[in-house]
């Protein structure tokens, strides 16, 4: 079986979901030829991935002499395929309002499938999947009816939340809709999607990536604690809201340490809080790591948080892999009710929860893992076994790659 993948940046140091996932379906023996949209901005840059960057297509990269080329080729080659493609095209121009900003942006989207479609025909691919539910699966949808091909796509947060145009539409043309969460599921249902086309797909993580029971804590309770966190500095991420719950856990003198790893736009106005509440002895910015260097980083914690928001222009996150990570590797976590991360972070089970943009409940829950050794362990233990269970990489991708299967083998009939 040979299909092809399109995600916004492969492979990102952001999405590491989208290439494991990619390098699990290859150790399944079905053929995955990689596009992206853009070069990512920051690669990964472990080895695993080394073969997939030399092989991996950028699609906006193309000269646009040649894309116009390859409309050309479609229209006197193949003229049925591509006007049922920009009749699909004129019809979702029209629903967004014709002329305005995100009707212009189909039809340069439009422009590049033509690309896609040429590549897709020419490999013989049998299925396309997308990761992403709004620029990539723009492209994916207007190159599958140029290429012959189905297309199927995997939503995850952004592309719901913030920049979800189309998403009905989406769900009734694709051959499958699968989501990482239930949360999303009610989201689309919401909207007037059809959920009977919805399959619930996890991002996951395996025992191979992060051993597990590493890092349970056996500390005293008045021992010096690391807390940590992974992630862009971006709003959603509440990394504001972390350091003013290490400032609220000092005040009670608590002998606690916060490293926090990443970068992001909003890196010097967190420097900022940590200077104005004279925390530079308590808190460590490491900058990027690598996702190689993840589970060594998790290691080195007594816990991990991330106090994810809704940002003022409405992105939330899903349920954040890192979170996963941490949790495969024995390391207790706190996190908010948002979104689906209560289904992976389950209150007082596989973690503790709190309300978005609560400091003080957040450096509580802080406090009660760090001075409670038996809460912490058995929180531990609950988590691995639900990663084990629910949000597995080998798992979720074989169920995957199933519907893959089906998919080719129903349009080859």
């Amino acid at each position: 079986m040979k299909i092809a993948y399109l995600a916004p940046e492969i492979p990102a140091l952001s999405a590491t979901f989208v290439y494991n996932e990619i390098l699990c379906l290859q150790r399944l023996g079905t053929e995955v030829i990689p596009f992206s949209i853009h070069r990512p901005k920051v690669e990964a840059q472990e080895p695993s991935v080394e073969n997939l960057k030399a092989n991996t297509r950028y699609l906006y990269e193309r000269s646009k002499f040649i894309v116009a080329g390859k409309h050309l080729r479609l229209i006197f080659g193949h003229p049925r395929a591509y006007f049922s493609g920009f009749g699909w095209l004129v019809r979702d121009m029209i629903q967004l309002g014709l002329v305005n900003r995100g009707a212009l942006g189909l039809a340069y989207r439009f422009f590049f499938a033509a690309a896609l479609a040429d590549d897709l025909r020419r490999t013989k691919v049998q299925h396309l999947h997308v990761h992403f539910a709004h620029v990539p699966t723009d492209v994916a949808m207007y190159a599958s009816v140029l290429a012959g091909i189905r297309f199927s796509v995997t939503a995850h947060a952004n592309d719901l939340f913030e920049r979800g145009w189309l998403l009905k539409e989406k769900v009734r043309r694709s051959a499958f809709f699968a989501t990482i969460s239930e949360f999303n599921v009610r989201f689309l249902r919401s909207l007037g999607a059809d959920v009977s086309r919805i399959n619930v797909i996890r991002c996951g993580v395996d025992d191979d990536q992060f051993p597990a029971n590493v890092g349970i804590n056996t500390k005293k309770p008045d021992a010096h604690r690391v807390v940590g966190v992974i992630g862009r500095m971006v709003e959603k991420k509440g990394m504001d809201l972390l350091i003013k719950a290490i400032y609220l856990l000092c005040q009670r003198n608590m002998d606690v340490e916060l490293r926090i790893a990443g970068s992001g736009p909003l890196e010097q106005e967190l420097r900022n809080l940590v200077y104005k509440h004279q925390l530079e002895n308590q808190v460590k910015f490491l900058g990027p790591i690598a996702h190689n260097q993840v589970s060594e980083f998790l290691t080195s914690l007594d816990l991990f948080v991330l106090p994810c928001r809704k940002d003022s222009n409405g992105d939330m996150d899903g349920i954040p892999v890192v979170l996963m990570e941490a949790m495969l590797s024995g390391i207790p976590v706190v996190s908010t009710r948002l979104s689906g991360i209560p289904e992976l972070v389950v209150d007082q089970q596989s973690g503790l929860l709190v309300d978005p943009e609560d400091e003080a409940s957040l450096a509580d829950a802080i406090a009660a893992i760090l001075q409670d050794l038996p809460m912490s362990q058995r929180l531990t233990q609950n988590a691995i076994s639900l990663i084990r269970q629910e949000f597995s990489l080998s798992g979720n991708t074989e169920k995957l790659n199933r519907l893959f299967y089906h998919c080719v083998q129903q349009h080859s009939l």
